[in-house]
């Protein structure tokens, strides 16, 4: 690993290939470096029973401006623009419609307060209501957003997404982590399996360390989950206290996925949607026989998926089994079987969902966003302004942020190849 680059990217997940698909059009050379042994981090399609499976990210949010719509079709992938499966309840269940009115009302409001809170604590809890019968379900839809509870999310963050959200959510029948990792340009030297331990400035660029050995670059981009970046696997330059600081400022919650396989072909309509409890903060939603599949999942965020994180894969199963038990009856038993769980807060190398803005701190993503003399850039979902928790905001930073390492280098270029250091580089740790 000898070989120079222009730019060496570290994390091979949707901002990683974004960054590497803008620099390749700009004929850089460029390594990405990625710690698994695949491409796509929180992007990750899985065949399971004969069906490509998206354990990480699965819609397309916001898809009338979503960038990977048009990665997509330009690749050959289909896109379902249907509405999703949350649009259409199953008809089997057992609920009642005024219970549901009215948690959905309640959830409402609680957004609209929101607003107000923003401009005084900024600590999305303070908009419950007092005492409130749906604060459950309140806590559990705050859940599958941010994947912590409302007290350790910003109000003024929570707002930014929702207000620049289009409403409309597509879908990737190949999966959205298959579609991720077959976007990386074939020109971009990829090293899977290959964690960063150190980043070191030099007179002329960085200075990369892994396992494997130290290339050196002109530039970096630094596109890890917060978990990582705030914690000490990846030893960075002196003086990027900030940016780890900026990182600890947006933890990644906690969402994961339960799947079942349906057994009886008669059982549950396709392409539906059901809620588990509506009084019970630990409820999932449930994406039933999606694309006509024989499969359920289940969708858990917050308290719900702190099930799997603390307790286990099984723990997990049986308690999706209840909540379909008391959704469906008895019958579900033979119906169904354990097909797969996620286990993203376990996963050393992501060690989490997605980031969370903590009250008070939603200018934390701009902080994180800004490159550091101008060698080593920053981009993730993490950083983006109003689209973070998603692929498509993740592909943008990294498309920003090769678009501020490009204009680095131009001005290198233009002053002789040398970079201006404040003071002199001491090695990190």
């Amino acid at each position: 690993m000898g070989s120079e680059f222009d730019v060496i990217i570290v994390g091979g997940g949707a901002a990683g290939v974004g960054a590497a698909r803008r620099l390749t059009a700009h004929g850089k050379t460029t390594l990405l470096l990625e710690a698994s042994s695949r491409l796509g981090g929180r992007a990750f399609t899985q065949e399971l029973g004969r069906y490509p499976l998206d354990l990480g990210c699965e819609w397309l949010h916001s898809g009338d401006r979503n960038a990977w719509v048009g990665i997509a079709e330009a690749s050959g992938f289909p896109v379902d623009r249907s509405d999703p499966p949350w649009a259409k309840v199953h008809p089997g269940i057992a609920w009642s419609e005024d219970d549901e009115e009215a948690a959905r009302k309640a959830f409402g409001d609680w957004e609209e307060r929101l607003r107000a809170v923003a401009q005084a604590s900024d600590r999305a809890s303070d908009a419950m209501e007092l005492g409130g019968e749906w604060n459950p379900y309140v806590r559990a839809i705050a859940g599958f957003m941010s994947g912590v509870a409302p007290e350790a999310v910003s109000a003024t963050d929570y707002l930014a997404y929702d207000d620049a959200s289009t409403g409309k959510n597509w879908n990737l029948p190949l999966g959205y982590g298959t579609l991720v990792a077959a976007s990386l340009p074939p020109s971009v030297t990829l090293r899977l399996a290959t964690p960063v331990e150190r980043i070191d400035l030099t007179a002329d660029g960085v200075a990369v360390s892994t396992r494997a050995g130290t290339v050196r670059a002109r530039a970096a981009i630094l596109t890890v989950s917060t978990a990582v970046l705030a914690g000490d696997a990846i030893r960075l330059p002196p003086g990027t206290e900030p940016w780890r600081e900026a990182a600890a400022a947006l933890p990644l919650g906690c969402n994961e996925k339960v799947f079942l396989e349906i057994t009886r072909k008669s059982a549950f309509e396709p392409d539906s949607h059901a809620y588990g409890n509506l009084r019970d903060a630990r409820s999932a939603a449930y994406s039933i026989r999606p694309n006509g599949w024989p499969v359920i999942e289940a969708f858990l965020g917050g308290e719900g998926a702190r099930i799997l994180e603390e307790e286990g894969p099984a723990a997990g199963f049986a308690f999706v089994s209840a909540e379909l038990t008391g959704l469906f009856g008895s019958d579900v038993a033979s119906a169904v079987r354990p097909l797969a769980a996620t286990s993203w807060s376990r996963m050393a190398s992501v060690s989490g969902a997605y980031s969370c803005a903590l009250p008070g701190q939603s200018q934390a993503r701009a902080r994180l966003a800004r490159p550091f003399e101008d060698r080593l850039f920053f981009a993730g979902e993490a950083t983006h302004p109003h689209d973070f928790t998603t692929a498509h905001g993740a592909h943008d930073s990294g498309q920003r942020a090769a678009d501020e390492a490009l204009a680095a280098l131009r001005d290198r270029d233009r002053q002789g190849g040398r970079v201006a250091i404040a003071e002199p580089t001491r090695p990190a740790g």
